[in-house]
Parts: structure tokens; C-alpha cells; sequence
């Protein structure tokens, strides 16, 4: 980032806003420019939609809003800019779904997998298992405390990613593709975990079904700009973004 960010920073407590990103670039190493002058904010709360083909720049840009790319322009979460003096703390923030959750899931055991993140914020080994009970009850995964994680459904998977995510008390969470490998019951079990919880959300997805379910707000990514924002229903219908197939 351009700006380079201050320790201690004290965020607004009367502002709602929790990302605010102004005119973010970035080109990668082989000179392609996946991002080209992006604005956009998150409040606290919502969920929102990010929509557009592969390659639009939508992956690339939710990277950035923990650190783990660097582009120019301003990011900012939860009052703080990213940078690296800051990483983190807005990693604490910034909580990250894998499209594909064997990239989250790499411990013996579910228990130990969700206990993982909340050890490495400092908490004893007695205090990461029970807050990784409570998450893994919260996601409706409390019976599989001891299964290994390949020994998993993909729901049940993605179930797990989001307690080890939760553990770690977010105030965002940024999914990727949540729907990828569910059948049509693991979907709507996923939509209504979501929409049960506080934090706000993102939601990279191509699945018009379920980002209605739970979007209040949606996002057209085009070639590495924003091209189009307003409610779900209003941008489906401006880009046309609904599935189509041979008759």
C-alpha cells in the first residue's frame, strides 16, 4: 500500500464501516493488471456479493484485504491500514474461507484443527479446546470433535473451516466459492449457518441462488473494475448473470 499504517490506531467508535479501499491496482509479475482503480466498503453486518467471470479480479482483490497481496492504492479494516506493521492485527480481523477446505484442514483431528488458530492468539491449551468446542457446537459440527477431517463430507468440511475460522473471532468473513463441491442440502445448511451469524460477510460466488439467499448488496467485477453495484436482484438483471445451458 502507498500509505504506510500507524501502530495503535484508534478506530471511529461511531463508524459502521469495517473495509473501505480506495483506487486499489495490482499487476502481477507477468504484467497482467488484475485490479484497476478499485473503491468499495463493507459495513458491519452485511454481506455482499462480489460477482463477475474468472479472471474479473475478484479473487485477487479479497486477497488484499488481509495482507496476503500488495497492491497500491488504500485498504483499510476495521479502522486500521493494511501494511505490514499491521498484518496481524487485521488478520485477527479478516477471517478467510478456502473454495477448497482440505487447503484449511491439515491437523489429526476436527478438534485439534479448529483449537489450531485460537493456540496461536496466545490462549492455553485448555482455554483454544474450549472455545474450538463451542465453535464446532455453533456450526453444528460438536459430534465430530474426533473424526479426522478427510473422513469428512464436503459440507461437513466446510463446516469445520468456518469453526476453525470463528475461532479465531473475526469481525469479517470473506468466503471464496463457499458452494463449490455441495450438493444442493449442504447448500442451504451453509446459507442458513451464514445468515445466522453477526459478522459481516463477502461472498465470492458464481451461485446466484445463494448469494440471493443471503446478500443484501452485490458487486460487478469486469475486467479488474467495479462495473456495476446495487441490489442482487438489480445486478443480475443489468449483466444478465443467471445460468444458462443448451436446450
Amino acid at each position: 500500500m502507498t500509505a504506510q499504517p500507524a501502530i495503535g490506531v484508534v478506530r471511529d467508535p461511531t463508524s459502521t464501516r469495517v473495509i473501505e479501499v480506495r483506487n486499489l491496482r495490482y499487476r502481477y509479475p507477468d504484467g497482467t493488471q488484475a485490479l484497476d482503480g478499485i473503491d468499495f466498503h463493507l459495513d458491519a453486518g452485511e454481506c455482499v456479493a462480489l460477482l463477475g467471470a474468472n479472471g474479473s479480479g475478484k479473487t485477487t482483490f479479497v486477497l488484499h484485504l488481509n495482507g496476503l497481496l500488495e497492491g497500491e492504492g488504500s485498504v483499510e479494516v476495521c479502522g486500521m491500514p493494511v501494511g505490514k506493521r499491521t498484518l496481524a492485527q487485521v488478520r485477527a480481523k479478516v477471517g478467510l474461507v478456502f473454495q477448497d477446505s482440505d487447503e484449511q484442514l491439515f491437523m489429526p483431528t476436527v478438534l485439534e484443527d479448529v483449537a489450531f488458530g485460537p493456540a496461536n492468539l496466545g490462549l492455553n491449551p485448555q482455554q483454544a479446546v474450549e472455545r474450538a468446542k463451542a465453535m464446532l457446537e455453533q456450526v453444528g459440527m460438536a459430534a465430530a470433535i474426533h473424526k479426522a477431517p478427510y473422513h469428512l463430507s464436503a459440507g461437513e468440511k466446510r463446516r469445520v473451516a468456518i469453526a476453525g475460522v470463528l475461532a479465531m473471532q473475526p469481525e469479517i468473513l470473506v468466503l471464496d466459492e463457499p458452494t463449490t463441491f455441495l450438493d444442493p442440502p449442504g447448500q442451504r445448511e451453509l446459507a442458513r449457518l451464514l445468515g445466522s451469524l453477526p459478522q459481516a460477510k463477502l461472498l465470492v460466488s458464481h451461485d446466484v441462488h445463494f448469494v440471493r439467499a443471503l446478500a443484501t448488496r452485490a458487486v460487478f467485477f469486469e475486467r479488474g473494475r467495479v462495473a456495476g453495484e446495487g441490489s442482487v436482484d438489480a445486478i443480475i438483471r443489468q449483466f444478465d448473470w443467471v445460468p444458462r445451458f443448451p436446450e
